[in-house]
């Protein structure tokens, strides 16, 4: 397993691991929680394979792909890193990151929150992050926060999270299952 500590776009990996929600909000839009990057914490990612394919700008981690930031994980399958075209090295991590995608089974866990869903992306520019899949489930302890696309925009905490769009019945619901007193004063 190859491990690479201090690159500048693990950094925008741990951007993703901001999807923790404020669970206890009503509806479908509601306000993140207090979580941060926080860019003095090191940060490792380890993966089964690193390929960098510098003419292209990117930068592929696959297998097994762990990111870990303090008490912050993020595991998925394969986490490709889209670079600024001429603004550095893909190699040395020295270049502007674009956007990030996470793909395969991307589960986020913090101290006390957990997010899962099949994929997701992180746009630097905007500052926006989306998880999505045919599932994705949002929780803290026995809150539970289930939709298919969760959006958050990170400049301003806000959150959004979508149905599935199915017709007819639950299956294009957002659903949400709080347990009075879960959350602590």
């Amino acid at each position: 397993m190859r491990r690479i500590e201090g690159m500048k776009l693990a950094a925008a990996a741990l951007a993703l691991l901001v999807a923790g929600p404020a669970l206890a909000q009503s509806g479908a839009n509601s306000t993140m929680s207090g979580l941060k990057l926080d860019n003095k914490q090191p940060i490792q990612i380890e993966s089964d394979k690193l390929e960098v394919q510098q003419e292209q700008n990117l930068a592929i981690f696959t297998g097994n792909v762990n990111v870990v930031q303090g008490t912050t994980l993020m595991k998925a399958g394969k986490m490709t890193v889209y670079y600024v075209k001429g603004a550095g090295s893909a190699a040395t991590g020295s270049a502007n990151i674009d956007h990030l995608e996470v793909d395969d089974k991307v589960y986020i866990k913090t101290e006390t929150q957990v997010a899962t869903g099949d994929k997701g992306t992180f746009d630097m520019k905007s500052q926006v992050f989306t998880l999505s899949g045919q599932k994705v489930v949002l929780s803290e302890g026995t809150n539970v926060l289930v939709g298919c696309k969760l959006t958050v925009q990170m400049n301003t905490g806000l959150a959004q999270v979508d149905g599935c769009g199915g017709s007819g019945g639950s299956s294009g619901r957002v659903m949400m299952s709080i347990t009075p007193d879960s959350q602590k004063p």
